[in-house]
């Protein structure tokens, strides 16, 4: 069944205006959208075929005819901008939102989401987010820390943070770690390759083909690294590289190298490679135990497995070990050096803040 329509008659100058502003050039998209409706309306089409032809919906059809009935032409020159108001934020309110955020949490969850938090005070989440804005809170986040038990905690964060910002005269200061059981993965299908609106996709599952041991060393003023990849992390692994570091760094300078209490570092080989007058140069400093974001190549670390690891796709442990050589080859053709600018009392002060929050609560 055809909807009928009641035709608006139209005086002449009424009909001349509207088809001089659907025409002008002048008019916006909008107006002269409006006036066409208003020509098509004059016609005794019904509303369904005027919003087809127009191009807009049978609401805005009968919000055209309306807005013409109360004002003539005039009125389809105007949006009706409806205000809302928002609602005001008191002190009182404001103080009940933060401290429900703070010190509450809603039943069978974790944390407050906005409208979680709006449904329970009956307000809008729009006032929430607002609230949370101006205090910088957010729930939905978290994050990781650990407190080192080292008995010795601010005689190594001294030691080794001084070395980063005042590193001795005729030295070479080397960030020394390994990391361990990097996996050869393969994918079961071939990767389906970045597109214009189409992310690179791969297959969940994957295949194992063997695992492999990078040994890397950070130089903290040049950003150089110097890398060996090893099929395990055992003492004499770890020797086999530090006669490579020998071999790599300039015979004049003394060496001090910082690393973790990981055994492999301590091991019988490693107190027996030391012992020779010749490697009288080499230094090791020792990181507090738990606190492996003081040694600077694991940031480094964090940049090849973002970079070149974490997405790779190697069928073999050959293939993986020749992408993290490769890896290290562009690497240093243009090295990055961590800054570094925390200085020990800084260090040593946040971790005492830490400790009191986590015995408090607050």
């Amino acid at each position: 069944m055809v909807e009928s329509a009641t035709a608006t008659v139209l005086g002449e100058a009424q009909r001349n205006e509207l088809k001089t502003l659907a025409r002008a050039g002048a008019s916006t998209q909008k107006l002269a959208r409006r006036c066409r409706i208003m020509l098509l309306v004059a016609q005794g089409l019904p509303n369904r075929t005027i919003a087809r032809q127009v191009g807009v919906s049978r609401p805005t059809v009968l919000a055209v005819r309306s807005a013409f009935a109360r004002g003539g032409v005039e009125a389809l020159r105007h949006d009706r901008q409806r205000v809302r108001k928002r609602r005001k934020l008191t002190a009182d309110l404001e103080q009940k939102l933060i401290d429900t955020t703070l010190h509450s949490k809603p039943l069978g969850a974790t944390h407050w989401s906005t409208r979680t938090l709006a449904r329970h005070l009956g307000i809008s989440h729009m006032t929430v987010q607002r609230a949370w804005q101006s205090r910088e809170l957010q729930p939905h986040r978290v994050e990781h820390f650990k407190l080192s038990n080292d008995p010795h905690f601010a005689d190594k964060v001294r030691d080794v943070v001084g070395l980063y910002l005042d590193p001795p005269d005729h030295a070479l200061v080397l960030c020394v770690d390994e990391k361990s059981q990097i996996q050869a993965l393969d994918r079961t299908a071939p990767l389906l390759p970045l597109r214009p609106g189409l992310p690179e996709r791969r297959t969940h599952d994957y295949k194992r083909h063997g695992t492999t041991t990078l040994f890397a060393a950070f130089d903290i003023l040049s950003g150089k690294v110097i890398g060996q990849c090893a099929p395990r992390h055992r003492g004499k692994e770890f020797v086999k590289f530090l006669n490579q570091l020998e071999r790599e760094v300039p015979p004049d300078l003394d060496v001090h190298l910082i690393m973790d209490n990981y055994s492999v570092h301590k091991s019988p080989p490693v107190q027996r490679w030391l012992k020779p007058k010749k490697r009288r140069r080499f230094h090791f400093h020792f990181t507090p135990t738990g606190s492996s974001w003081l040694n600077q190549v694991e940031r480094w670390f964090a940049e090849i497995t973002n970079k070149r690891i974490r997405r790779g796709t190697f069928e073999s442990v050959s293939a993986l070990e020749k992408a993290i050589y490769e890896y290290l080859a562009a690497w240093n053709q243009d090295p990055k050096p961590f800054v570094w600018n925390a200085t020990a009392d800084i260090i040593l002060a946040k971790v005492e803040r830490c400790k009191e929050l986590s015995v408090t609560g607050h």
